[in-house]
């Protein structure tokens, strides 16, 4: 089954929308980044304009909430976010050479979409796999205990 894709006009109609739903409640900017997140693939600055003009919230708090809190983008991900754990556990096991290698393998820095927007790759703290030191996870999908030379059969599975 094809994902149905919005228009531009549509995905503003659905944000008005979720602003009206929360615009009265306390908190509601929370709530609204997320359903614009949701909608747009990404938090970026016209959607961040939209919402401060709604709320009369200054774009400046908007952008900094935004910029803040991991699960917020502003620009979208690729179909296959790849998270390569560099918390402590994970990163005196290797987790570094490991990221380096996916980095080479993908032609991709961190913290980059590719320009097919198959995949992003992004380093994150520590997400609580410690026994399994060094992690990765590939959207839900978790790895552990990996050397570099597993990173080439991993990422076969999603090319």
């Amino acid at each position: 089954m094809a994902k149905q894709v919005m228009t531009q006009e549509e995905q503003f109609a659905k944000l008005h929308e979720a602003i009206a739903t929360y615009k009265d409640n306390k908190g509601a900017l929370m709530p609204i980044l997320h359903e614009a997140q949701h909608i747009f693939g990404a938090v970026a600055l016209d959607v961040q304009k939209v919402i401060s003009k709604e709320l009369s919230i200054p774009l400046a708090e908007i952008y900094g909430v935004v910029t803040f809190y991991s699960q917020f983008t502003l620009e979208p991900n690729g179909e296959f976010v790849i998270g390569v754990c560099m918390g402590t556990a994970c990163y005196v096991k290797n987790s570094q050479p490991i990221l380096d290698r996916i980095s080479r393998e993908l032609d991709l820095p961190v913290k980059a979409t590719s320009a097919d927007g198959k995949f992003t790759l992004i380093d994150t703290r520590c997400i609580g796999a410690c026994g399994l030191a060094p992690v990765i996870t590939v959207n839900e999908d978790v790895y552990g205990r990996l050397t570099e030379q597993d990173i080439p059969d991993i990422l076969a599975k999603y090319k």
